[in-house]
């Protein structure tokens, strides 16, 4: 295999590297896939599993031709815990399923009227922010996990240690590894981050001795109530905007248009059927992950079969629970690491579709939308819609789409200077 060769997306995989290749996949997405079901006060295993089935759904539902693992989504966590502390994780289901009826519904609504509005209300001045937002907001969840960000005082010397190796192996790699270890350098940086942490002693064996070696995921049934629907509904907006988002940065990645082939309405619908999927089976709501779009974009290796692979993976995880909380050893400085490079992949994907589109900043709607875009992203500005809270890359979205469509009728009448 030459060095940084590029894997396709329909390309099969040889097993001695498809094995490898989908480790490194869920590796990158483990950390914060198994977060949200903590939070929420759940067995992880039931996620891991509906992960896994959604994943392959996904790509089966686009046809194997939209490279995409689904993990657990943030956007559902407010509302979320809301409903769960007055009504309890039943109702909290119930709203998951309506979110994702809703997801489907839009969804046909794209296939019936096409994509092509996209163009108008996200034009390349606004999509290159929007999209690098997806990477740039979460830096500071990265410093978090790693450890780094700490009140009053300096990181812990154990956890800047391992941090820095992990990042090191990862960036490191990314540019000197050859070969086969050219395509597994998040994979290397993870084993090595793991045995610094374990070395310095971070990591304990204790729980992982005391598990069982076969588990069932704890599947449970919703139950619906009005008032726990329109709690969680605003996140409607949040999940669509993401999913556009996630689906232009992965098509610019592996050079092709997923919003025309597959089609938007396919993986908007592969997407929410998932989520509506897991509410039915008490897991957690599903979206399209960052940190996975980002080991693409590294590793230059855009194979479904290697995403199927990482889902099958997670599936067999979530019956051996010795796995699951040996994988949940892995400290937060190791995933804090990779997830340093992996989301600044992304962030610097927004910056290319700027420069590949040849955005013209000499044209005042341009500066603005992409000046007002960022600020927006960056600023921590929130505006609450019931219960649940529109801020980062969501809505700058949502500003860049009414500034691009305000701009795109100013154009039409006549009414902009830039032609003068």
């Amino acid at each position: 295999m030459e060095s940084r060769r590029i894997i396709q997306v329909d390309e099969k995989v040889p097993v001695s590297l498809l094995i490898p290749l989908s480790l490194q996949h869920m590796f990158a997405m483990f950390g914060a896939t198994v977060l949200v079901p903590f939070l929420f006060g759940l067995n992880p295993a039931v996620v891991l599993f509906m992960n896994g089935i959604g994943t392959l759904l996904f790509i089966v539902i686009t046809k194997g031709k939209s490279p995409a693992y689904l993990g657990s989504s943030f956007a559902f966590l407010a509302p979320g815990l809301i409903i769960i502390n007055n009504f309890g994780y039943e109702y909290a289901l119930g709203g998951f399923i309506a979110v994702g009826l809703c997801g489907c519904i839009v969804a046909g609504i794209v296939k019936k009227f096409g994509s092509a509005w996209i163009d108008i209300i996200l034009q390349p001045a606004a999509m290159g922010p929007v999209v690098a937002l997806i990477g740039l907001e979460l830096a500071g969840s990265a410093a978090n996990t790693a450890g780094l960000l700490v009140e009053n005082g300096t990181p812990e010397t154990n956890n800047v240690i391992v941090f820095l190796i992990t990042l090191g192996v990862a960036v490191f790699g990314s540019i000197l590894f050859k070969k086969f270890f050219a395509v597994i350098p998040i994979l290397i940086a993870v084993i090595c981050g793991y045995i610094a942490s374990y070395i310095v002693g971070m990591v304990n064996f204790d729980a992982v001795a005391q598990a069982s070696w076969l588990t069932m995921p704890n599947f449970s049934t919703p139950k619906f109530s009005a008032q726990a629907i329109a709690i969680m509904m605003p996140a409607l907006l949040v999940i669509v905007s993401e999913h556009i988002g996630h689906q232009i940065v992965t098509a610019k990645i592996i050079g092709q248009d997923l919003i025309k082939d597959p089609g938007l309405h396919r993986s908007l619908f592969a997407d929410n059927f998932s989520t509506m999927l897991s509410g039915f089976v008490g897991s957690v709501p599903t979206t399209t992950y960052g940190e996975n779009i980002g080991v693409m974009a590294i590793t230059k290796v855009y194979s479904v079969r290697v995403i199927a692979g990482a889902a099958v993976l997670s599936i067999f995880c979530s019956f051996i629970g010795k796995l699951t909380l040996l994988i949940g050893t892995i400290p937060g400085p190791v995933i804090g690491g990779i997830s340093f490079l992996l989301y600044g992949m992304i962030g610097t994907s927004g910056l290319r579709i700027l420069v590949d589109s040849k955005v013209d900043f000499n044209k005042s709607k341009n500066i603005a939308l992409t000046s007002v875009i960022f600020v927006v992203g960056l600023s921590g500005i929130s505006i609450n819609i019931g219960e649940v809270a529109l801020t980062g890359m969501s809505l700058a979205a949502l500003v860049g789409m009414g500034l691009s469509l305000l701009f795109y009728i100013f154009d039409k009448y006549g009414l902009s200077n830039d032609k003068a």
